[in-house]
This record gives C-alpha cells, structure tokens and sequence, in this order.
C-alpha cells in the first residue's frame, strides 16, 4: 500500500522511499516521524542487513522541510518551531547517522535543505548524473537546522561548506562527490541497481562486524585520535567473543566462505 514512506523488501535489502512526489519529497513531520518508526522495525528484524533510502519519482530525493508547515510553527514560537521542527530533524539525521546497519542514499534528483542532510547523515551515497544538491536555507532566512552546519564541515571542509552554506547556490551530483558527500555518480536508469550492488557486497560480510565499524566511526570521528582508538578497541572486544568473528578466521584458514548468523 502506499505510504508516505514507502517500504519493500528485497531479500536482505530494505528499500525505504520518500512519497511525496508532488511535493519534491519535502520532510513534513508526518515524513520525519513515519521514517523513524520504519527505522525500529528495520533494526529489530534480523532478517534486514542494509537499507537503501530514495525519493519517489524522477524529480526530487528531497527538496527539504515543508516550508508552509514549518512556517506556521516558527510563527507559533521559538520553543514550539524548537521542538516541532529543529530538533524532529536533527533526531531523523542523527538516527540515520549512528544506525546499526548500513544505510545507502540512492540520490534520484533534487537534495537540497533536508535531503541533503540526509545525504550527509547517512553512511554511504549513491548519485544519479541528475541530482543537484544545494544548502538552501539562507534563501529564506534561517540556517540549515538538520545538521548541516555541522555534517557538511566535517565532510568538505570548513572553507568550502561555508560557500555552499553562505551562498545557497545548487552544485552538481559530480561536486558533491568530490565534495565526499556520495560515493559515487553513476548513469540515472542505473541509480537503483548501483545502490542494490553496493548494498549486496556489504551484507556479504558479518552483520555484527559492519554494525561494529559504523558504531566506531560514526563515534569516533569526532573525538580525539585516543579517544578513538580507545572506541575502536571496545568495538573489537564486543566483536572478538562472537561467533561471527571465530567463524570469519576459521572460514579463511580454512579456505572456505564463512557461514555467518549475526550472533
């Protein structure tokens, strides 16, 4: 049935697409809050490994927040404009962000304000050759407020993010992966098929060592160098007593593909 986040399933894929298409697939709070709930069916069922998260159409990933709606709440307030769309953001980027599976952005078209900071939050991206990016929000006044003063720092740079943050200008899916905001730019007809290989080569691997590495990074990146390392160890100490990591060595020893069961 149609949602406005629609979910599929494709054996160990989950297929999460933004359903608003009549509306560039703009985050209303119906969109933030329907994707959180599909994110803790997805962690709690085992049977998922990795997710692919698109927009729906040809024309947009997503332009944003609704404006009319967010309007409304900055009018009702700063607490209430707070609450009901800053902080409703930030919850949807940072639970993309330190999801214990890995999340793919398939990039169909238009990411600008939100869809960006989706683009920036989750773990990898894929980008059609027509995607166009943009930080839009000094357009209409305010600052982005899902993270991307924060994210897109850390990812391109101060100097480079502040141009794109100052100056609300759109930038090519090319520059954006130069930028390290995807991974890679791949033909349109081939955005979904890309998304789905990259997403079967890392679900070929153990569930419990990918969940083990996101957690690692996704905490450790912005700690110091110690810090992290003190993290990293954590991280293969929860992962050494597994099954997961004695069948993984006995698999190569032996010469054979491993038989992992996520415990």
């Amino acid at each position: 049935m149609s949602d406005i986040v629609n979910f599929e399933k494709n054996d160990a894929i989950a297929l999460l697409t933004l359903n608003r298409p009549a509306k560039l697939n703009a985050l209303n709070y119906a969109t933030n809050d329907r994707l959180l709930e599909l994110l803790d069916g997805i962690e709690n069922d085992q049977s998922v490994r990795a997710v692919i998260l698109t927009g729906a159409g040809d024309r947009a990933f997503s332009a944003g927040g609704d404006i009319h709606e967010f309007t409304q709440s900055i009018k009702n307030g700063v607490d209430i404009a707070v609450t009901e769309f800053c902080r409703r953001g930030q919850t949807m980027t940072a639970r993309l962000e330190s999801f214990p599976k890995p999340i793919i952005a398939a990039v169909n078209g238009i990411a600008f304000g939100g869809g960006c900071e989706i683009t920036e939050a989750v773990h990898l991206a894929v980008a059609s050759e027509k995607a166009l990016f943009a930080k839009p929000e000094i357009n209409i006044g305010i600052p982005p407020t899902f993270g991307g003063t924060q994210r897109l720092p850390r990812l391109a740079g101060r100097k480079r993010a502040l141009e794109l943050l100052l100056t609300g200008e759109t930038f090519s899916a090319q520059r954006a992966c130069e930028l390290g905001l995807v991974n890679k730019v791949v033909p349109h007809d081939r955005l979904l098929s890309s998304a789905f290989d990259l997403a079967k080569r890392i679900i070929a691997h153990s569930p419990l060592a990918a969940s083990r590495i996101i957690s690692a990074v996704t905490r450790g990146i912005n700690t110091t160098i110690a810090e992290g390392l003190q993290i990293e160890r954590e991280q293969f100490a929860r992962m050494a007593a597994t099954h997961d990591a004695v069948e993984g060595l006995d698999a190569w020893i032996a010469r054979r593909e491993p038989n992992y069961t996520g415990c």
